[in-house]
């Protein structure tokens, strides 16, 4: 199978990274990231000066990886809302889950002008525990192209490279709906689909999805499967790890991107970057 994940670096004669037509290093993904997503943010959440916020430091600089709580327009209402544009922290997430039944918490993110949503699961607590409702944990699967087509299982992608796990039991996925690219937020509406609670599998009968208010799209970021999804600009396909699809017109799950924590700010790894051009 012809895995198209971590793109190999191409070198100029200089010796520097440049670009092909799926190949960015991680400078051009910073301006990439921000022009790609910076007028959707606008558009959808409200009006900011993104340029004199999200843009990296200098021209010279590779940027901030930190992910950013976003609240504009929640920030009465969100549990993050006194923090818009504030780094994620894994105890913040930690504190807000204990008020929870099940011990999930999710928040809205920007990452370098890419939109994101970041989700604490339990996992290290609960994955020895038997398998019941409202216990919830990673949980690994096949997935689907946009023909409904079987393409992999999440474990051939994480046991190549462990780092695809979710790493201190957050999971951040890049926040662009594969039906059509609208933003889903978490738990941006009250229904049946985001109440707090959770049952295993990957069906749709419970809450903790990941609602997209346009089109009523919904995923379960507690499973893990892989994808396979096209290149809008050349029609290449490529597969890549996500969370499940549970719902709705979306034809297949969210691309996760890989984070770790460092002095409990959640920081977001730009190992994999094909994810960015479906919405391209």
């Amino acid at each position: 199978m012809d895995m198209k994940l971590r793109p190999a670096p191409v070198k100029s004669s200089d010796g520097v990274d440049v670009t092909g037509e799926t190949v960015m290093n991680r400078r051009q993904f910073l301006r990439y990231g921000f022009n790609a997503a910076a007028g959707v943010l606008t558009a959808s959440l409200g009006t900011l000066g993104f340029a004199s916020i999200l843009m990296p430091p200098s021209a010279g600089s590779e940027g901030n990886l930190s992910v950013l709580y976003w609240a504009k327009g929640r920030e009465d209402d969100a549990w993050y809302g006194p923090k818009h544009l504030q780094p994620m922290l894994k105890s913040d997430f930690e504190a807000e889950a204990a008020k929870s039944q099940i011990g999930v918490a999710g928040a809205q993110g920007v990452w370098n002008g890419v939109p994101v949503n970041v989700t604490y699961v339990p996992h290290s607590k609960n994955a020895g525990k038997p398998l019941v409702n409202n216990v919830p944990r990673f949980q690994m699967t096949e997935g689907v192209d946009v023909t409904g087509k079987i393409v992999g299982h999440f474990e051939d992608l994480s046991d190549a490279d462990p780092t695809i796990f979710p790493s201190d039991d957050i999971v951040m996925v890049f926040s662009r709906c594969t039906h059509l690219c609208c933003i889903p937020g978490w738990q941006l509406v009250a229904n049946d689909y985001t109440e707090d609670t959770w049952t295993p599998g990957t069906g749709d009968d419970k809450g903790s999805k990941l609602f997209c208010i346009c089109h009523s799209s919904r995923f379960n970021p507690t499973v893990l499967e892989m994808n396979s999804n096209t290149n809008r600009s050349n029609g290449q396909k490529f597969n890549y790890a996500g969370i499940a699809r549970s719902g709705g017109p979306a034809p297949m799950g969210l691309p996760l991107i890989p984070v770790s924590v460092t002095d409990d700010v959640i920081e977001g790894m730009t190992t994999y970057l094909d994810w960015l051009t479906y919405c391209d």
